[in-house]
């Protein structure tokens, strides 16, 4: 039997217990019985893209399927948060539903703002089950040119 000396490293046991979490996490809802998928119903979040330039910072939600009327966008105490419903279509008789996969209900994100914006400047436009906020930085946080004189 050789013994090796092999030098810890935190990240990479960070990096497998992450793993094995993902993959314990990651069934979105689903688990097996007796070697048949059955499903749970799960909370859901729309996923975000959050950008920044040298004006504001802009974060696009995807939102499939939710109407207008049923999100709403607010900022309070440097938080923007997010929120809303998608409703399960009304169920008809005539139909068999043999999987349902997506996720139905409410849902909300939060997003801490940083100092640099100006909360009352956000606009939230909502296009093709895209919502896109853009939240403005405030005057003093934009870079000034200053110009240097020779004297």
């Amino acid at each position: 039997m050789i013994n090796q000396i092999v030098q810890w490293d935190p990240f990479r046991e960070l990096e497998n217990v992450h793993r094995r979490l993902t993959n314990l996490l990651d069934d979105g809802g689903r688990s097996r019985r007796n070697g048949k998928e059955s499903m749970a119903v799960a909370d859901w979040a729309p996923v975000v893209d959050i950008t920044e330039d040298e004006k504001s910072y802009v974060f696009r939600a995807e939102l499939p399927e939710v109407k207008k009327e049923d999100v709403h966008v607010t900022v309070e105490h440097g938080v923007l948060t997010l929120s809303g419903e998608r409703k399960f279509e009304q169920e008809e008789k005539s139909k068999k539903y043999h999987r349902i996969e997506r996720s139905y209900g409410s849902f909300t994100r939060s997003f801490a703002l940083p100092d640099d914006v100006d909360g009352a400047k956000v606009n939230a436009a909502y296009k093709d089950g895209v919502l896109t906020v853009t939240v403005a930085k405030s005057e003093s946080a934009k870079p000034k040119h200053i110009e240097v004189k020779v004297t």
